[in-house]
């Protein structure tokens, strides 16, 4: 099996899916005054972990407007997955489900078969994170092939604050190949 690595720098492509309010939202595209993009991508229902990091990351949400970034969550799951898995919420971000095979491997994403069929029925994306600049760019890659690894949200927002303080004039890292 070949895989795409996702370079540091590349333009985010334009993905659109489908939200339970029966929008499709581009994961790329800052809503809410925002001019950043954090495009978090999770295991599915199935995943205990998810549904807590989900959970975390609506109490930091205002810290990250605050910061010109805004939030949208995505997994592989189906509406009806979504539909179960939002009992199990308490988020106020978008969250768009139906991310194919296809495009779990354009971003790099590590992708696993289920263990069984009480875990789940359909092959689904391993944790990712994206943050996107204003240009479109990701700025910032956290690619994970289990669902024990992920940044630590308060330590990612630490770091975009540094990143987009102009002071700082940091650029993106990780380009050179």
């Amino acid at each position: 099996m070949t895989t795409h690595k996702f370079i540091a720098g590349d333009v985010f492509p334009a993905i659109q899916l489908p939200t339970l309010d029966n929008n499709l939202i581009n994961l790329s595209e800052p809503l809410n005054g925002a001019d950043w993009k954090l495009v978090v991508v999770y295991r599915g229902k199935h995943c205990p972990l998810c549904t807590r990091y989900l959970n975390e990351l609506e109490t930091l949400k205002s810290r990250f407007l605050e910061l010109g970034v805004d939030i949208v969550a995505v997994s592989g799951d189906s509406e009806a997955q979504l539909t179960s898995h939002m009992t199990q919420l308490s988020v106020s971000f978008p969250i768009a489900y139906g991310l194919t095979i296809e495009q779990m491997q354009m971003l790099g994403l590590y992708i696993s078969e289920p263990r069984s069929e009480q875990e789940t029925d359909h092959i689904f994306a391993e944790p990712g994170l994206f943050v996107i600049n204003e240009k479109g760019q990701v700025q910032v890659i956290d690619i994970s092939n289990g669902p024990f690894v992920r940044p630590d949200l308060n330590v990612l927002l630490s770091g975009l604050e540094f990143i987009r303080n102009p002071e700082n004039n940091y650029p993106i890292r990780g380009m050179y190949n």
